[in-house]
C-alpha cells in the first residue's frame, strides 16, 4: 500500500532528524532546524512532497552517514538525483556545481530556499563569514529567487564595517537592488 504524502514527509523528517542528531548550526541550534526551515520555505512556495523531502534531505550526503539507497527508499529516484546535485563533492568546481543544480527543478528550488534560510540566519555568524557568504551569493545564487537580493541587503546592513559597494558589481547595494 502506497504511503500518503504526509506519511512520506513524516518519515523523511524522522530520518533526517536521526541522521543530523547531535549536529548543531553556528549559533548552537540543532542542525535539523535548518532542513526543517528549508522544507517549510519550499512548502510555503507551493512545492509538493518530493521538493519538501529533497529539502529535508539536502545536506544528508554531505554531512551525515546517510546512504544513497536510504535516500532513494524514502524519497524516490528524483529526490535522490536532486540531493546528489546539491552535494558538493571533494574538489568540486563551483560553476559545474551550480550548472548541475540549475539543470534540475527540484535541486534549484531547494538551493534557493537553502540559500535564503542561510542568509536569514547568518546574523549569528562572525563578520568575516557574513562577508564571504554575501559575496558567494552575489557571484552564484542571486537570481535563484526574488527574495535572495533582499536577504543579501539585510545581511549587508548587519555588517559593522560597511560594505557600501559589492566588489563584483562596483555599484552601491541600494542602486543594485533597484535594478534587480
Amino acid at each position: 500500500m502506497a504511503k500518503s504524502d504526509q506519511e512520506r514527509i513524516n518519515a523523511a523528517e524522522k530520518f533526517a532528524a536521526e541522521k543530523h542528531k547531535g549536529q548543531t548550526r553556528i549559533g548552537g541550534d540543532p542542525y535539523i532546524s535548518h532542513p526543517m526551515a528549508v522544507a517549510q520555505i519550499i512548502k510555503e512556495q507551493g512545492y509538493g512532497t518530493d521538493y519538501q523531502i529533497a529539502a529535508l534531505f539536502h545536506d544528508l550526503l554531505e554531512d551525515t552517514d546517510a546512504s544513497e539507497d536510504e535516500i532513494r527508499q524514502l524519497g524516490g529516484s528524483e529526490v535522490l538525483e536532486a540531493v546528489r546535485l546539491l552535494t558538493k563533492q571533494p574538489g568540486y568546481i563551483m560553476s559545474e556545481y551550480v550548472e548541475g543544480i540549475l539543470s534540475n527543478p527540484i535541486a534549484r528550488a531547494v538551493k534557493a530556499a537553502d540559500r535564503l534560510h542561510n542568509l536569514r540566519s547568518a546574523l549569528v555568524a562572525d563578520e568575516d563569514f557574513r562577508r564571504k557568504y554575501i559575496l558567494e551569493t552575489v557571484d552564484w545564487y542571486l537570481d535563484f529567487s526574488p527574495e535572495i537580493p533582499y536577504a543579501v541587503k539585510q545581511l549587508v546592513n548587519s555588517l559593522e564595517k560597511p560594505l557600501s559597494k559589492l566588489p563584483l558589481l562596483y555599484e552601491p547595494i541600494d542602486t543594485w537592488l533597484q535594478n534587480k
